[in-house]
């Protein structure tokens, strides 16, 4: 009776209000998710440095915005403050052989004390009714068609550059490093570029973010590397699910924030069930691990069918 009474208690209409929200920040979410799926996918390079970097970008467009800059402007100079972001953690890498978790690692520690230093505390606000913001609060569906009008045209862009030469080097470094510096890559500055792209991207993502939600903080980007993860994971499984050996790069990309949209309509449902806000890293971790084992697992039971079908032909031989 208890567990009757509370579903009963769940109303259908709250979860249908809160949808368009949760399909912005997954919007937004899923443009960063673009910039792990650089390192994490086409780099094989575990980036750490994006929880502070994405803060960073957030904390840049509030400053800007809040001194007279306008939105646009402010939020070009964030991407510029990730990209430079991208490059201390690829020079420790590449420069200075620091392994690429730690050089991660280290840049996110340094950027807490950079993102205080420049919002001069731990968080600051900023007035939609006073500032032009590009993306608000105050007008969700407006948001969503800006923030899909450009992640769509940043899918254009790196569906296009990672189809030059210079793209397909990237690329080439994170499938085989050897044999791309035997062909003549340099794979240190291939590194450093596809780092800087990623934290430029994240920081985009982390201004936009800021403006959505009306203030940048130092903790908003904690976690954002699980969020991220899981938007690329859950992207590509269905992404294979549906299109299977016919989903090409572009299709890829675009699955990424989809993935973001999806990660951020699970939260929805769990905070419309009433779950403990607590549970919410919990919950993410779950997620990520769930779509991480289903390709081995699928995988897995196919080996175990070739397997199977091979011992039953030599029997029958």
């Amino acid at each position: 009776m208890d567990v009757l009474a509370y579903f009963a208690s769940l109303d259908p209409m709250n979860f249908m209000g809160a949808l368009p929200g949760n399909v912005a920040q997954g919007l937004i979410w899923g443009i960063m998710a673009l910039g792990v799926f650089i390192t994490y996918r086409l780099l094989d390079f575990p980036d750490l440095t994006v929880d502070g970097s994405l803060a960073t970008g957030g904390a840049v467009t509030v400053i800007l915005i809040l001194a007279g800059v306008p939105s646009p402007i402010a939020m070009a100079v964030a991407v510029a403050a990730g990209v430079l972001a991208g490059l201390v953690t690829g020079l420790l890498h590449t420069a200075l052989g620091i392994p690429g978790i730690l050089a991660g690692i280290l840049t996110q520690i340094s950027l807490w004390s950079i993102n205080l230093i420049i919002l001069n505390g731990a968080n600051m606000a900023v007035n939609v009714d006073k500032y032009s913001l590009i993306v608000s609060l105050r007008n969700v569906t407006g948001s969503i068609i800006t923030v899909l009008i450009l992640a769509a045209i940043i899918i254009t862009i790196l569906y296009w550059y990672f189809g030059t030469e210079q793209g397909s080097a990237i690329r080439a470094t994170g499938c085989n490093p050897n044999m791309s510096k035997a062909q003549g890559i340099n794979i240190d500055n291939m590194k450093v570029l596809a780092l800087c792209i990623s934290n430029g991207l994240v920081a985009l993502s982390g201004g936009l973010m800021s403006q959505y939600q009306g203030f940048a903080d130092i903790k908003m980007g904690q976690g954002a590397i699980v969020i991220g993860l899981a938007a690329v994971i859950i992207g590509d499984v269905l992404g294979e699910a549906i299109f299977r050996k016919r989903m090409n790069f572009s299709i890829r990309l675009t699955f990424v924030v989809l993935g973001g949209i999806i990660y951020y309509l699970v939260i929805g449902l769990v905070m419309w069930l009433r779950m403990p806000t607590n549970m919410l890293k919990l919950l993410t971790a779950v997620i990520v691990a769930i779509f991480l084992a289903v390709p081995y697992l699928r995988e897995k039971r196919k080996s175990s069918f070739v397997i199977k079908s091979k011992r039953g032909e030599e029997k029958n031989a």
